[in-house]
């Protein structure tokens, strides 16, 4: 294995340093037609909500990506202790975004965790129990499956943050995946926690399943 291609798995014993959030929240909601960051779910945004939820696992700083729209994100999220990072190239794409993201967090933070805006049954519990599979072991990416889709949220190690934000990486998981497959380990998720908003039907699926519950 090459020095470009090396990586050390952490021993976590003791490790207190905390995780970060990186909430990704910087897209132009295109196929939606408006921002679905701003939709209300449940009585607050929906951008709010993902937010709330970070918070509440204990993640912490939580570093929130902006770009399109950033001044109404912005104050949908007034109050919140979150700080702000801009993605000026937003439009390329969301691994831009997780390099922006990762790339402002401050140097005492020991792993982070990359979160959707647009994934509302993503909460608080499994946001904590994904730390706490993290804390309890040695794997320096956790990647969320939902039967046989990985999708975010994923965990990321500090020992990979350069990785993941550099051309090697280029802020895609599934890349270091394939880089660093014994680094790696999978946690499975609930199919129902898969859904975010896309097209203007998902919202009205999300409204009928809220309110079925």
């Amino acid at each position: 294995m090459t020095d470009e291609h090396a990586a050390v798995s952490p021993q976590r014993a003791g490790d207190t340093r905390p995780v970060a959030g990186v909430v990704l929240a910087a897209g132009s909601s295109s196929r939606m037609g408006r921002n679905k960051l701003l939709f209300d779910v449940a009585g607050e945004s929906l951008v709010r909500r993902t937010v709330r939820a970070a918070l509440a696992s204990g993640l912490d700083p939580i570093v929130v990506v902006l770009g399109h729209e950033a001044d109404a994100i912005r104050a949908a999220l007034a109050s919140l202790p979150c700080r702000f990072v801009t993605n000026a190239r937003y439009a390329e794409g969301m691994n831009s975004s997780v390099c922006v993201g990762i790339s402002a967090l401050p140097p005492d933070v020991g792993a982070a965790v990359v979160l959707l805006a647009d994934m509302p049954f993503v909460g608080t519990d499994m946001i904590a129990a994904f730390v706490a599979r993290y804390r309890g072991g040695n794997d320096s990416l956790l990647l969320s499956q939902y039967d046989d889709v990985i999708a975010p949220p994923t965990l990321v190690d500090r020992s990979l943050f350069a990785e993941l934000a550099s051309e090697a990486g280029k802020g895609c998981g599934k890349r270091l995946r394939r880089r660093h497959p014994e680094l790696v380990a999978t946690v499975s998720w609930p199919r129902a926690a898969l859904a975010d908003l896309d097209v203007p039907e998902d919202y009205e699926r999300l409204k009928a399943r809220l309110a079925a519950t």
